[in-house]
């Protein structure tokens, strides 16, 4: 008689675990029912991201949208700041404001260029996590988003940077500060890699300025601007 009562619960265990798996696999609100599927949130989360470099990376795209915008704009590395203060010393700020100006010069170049990668690796996520992300902190698809390609685009993106130096001129006017520096007798001379410096600031600001767009999706309604976003968000209103 024993052994058929074991029988029979791990009969039942078994089918119970084979019918949470099933019902795991359904698509499910948030308040136990049926109506969205997770591919469905990954699509709103994919098309949020979209709309944060739509909308605020084009930002940086145009003249001064680095050197103006105090959330991501690019500061000296602290090895240049004693350069900085030194030319100021002896009068050259002019030359320092501008190697500073044309640091985000080729960040704003370099994204403009750089954009259609950063479109192409929102594709191609796979949000399997795609509800706990939704009901995760505003910036957390942002932050997914960074985690999973920030080392594939630093890639793509140093030599775009490297190219963009060239291109706006910062290549000579930098070149022109350090070697003005490196004369000036009783100093340490420097020789700082810019390139790799201005490429983790510039992925540092678009990353900022896509955050800047879920936390409005997240926050706003009205910033919810498709009926799928109205959809997908709702959710995490009442979660």
């Amino acid at each position: 008689m024993k052994k058929i009562v074991i029988i029979l619960t791990i009969m039942v265990l078994s089918s119970c675990a084979e019918l949470q798996q099933v019902v795991n696999s359904l698509p499910q609100t948030t308040g136990g029912g049926f109506g969205i599927s997770n591919i469905d949130i990954a699509n709103g989360l994919r098309q949020a991201l979209d709309n944060g470099i739509d909308k605020q990376v084009t930002k940086l795209t145009q003249k001064d949208g680095f050197y103006r915008n105090q959330l991501v704009k690019i500061l000296l590395p602290q090895e240049l700041r004693k350069v900085d203060k030194t030319l100021r010393d002896i009068g050259l700020g002019n030359l320092a404001d501008e190697g500073l100006k044309v640091l985000n010069r080729a960040a704003e170049d370099a994204v403009k260029e750089a954009t259609p990668i950063f479109v192409t690796a929102v594709k191609q996520i796979t949000f399997t996590d795609a509800r706990q992300i939704l009901l995760g902190n505003n910036d957390a698809a942002t932050l997914y988003l960074k985690n999973k390609t920030n080392s594939a685009l630093y890639a793509k993106f140093n030599p775009v940077i490297n190219r963009s130096f060239s291109k706006v001129g910062a290549d000579k006017i930098w070149s022109n500060i350090i070697n003005k520096y490196n004369s000036i007798p009783l100093t340490n001379n420097v020789n700082p890699d810019l390139t790799d410096y201005v490429t983790q600031e510039a992925l540092k600001g678009v990353y900022a300025m896509i955050a800047v767009e879920e936390k409005d999706i997240r926050t706003k309604i009205s910033s919810r601007t498709t009926d799928l976003l109205r959809k997908v968000f709702a959710l995490q209103d009442n979660p």
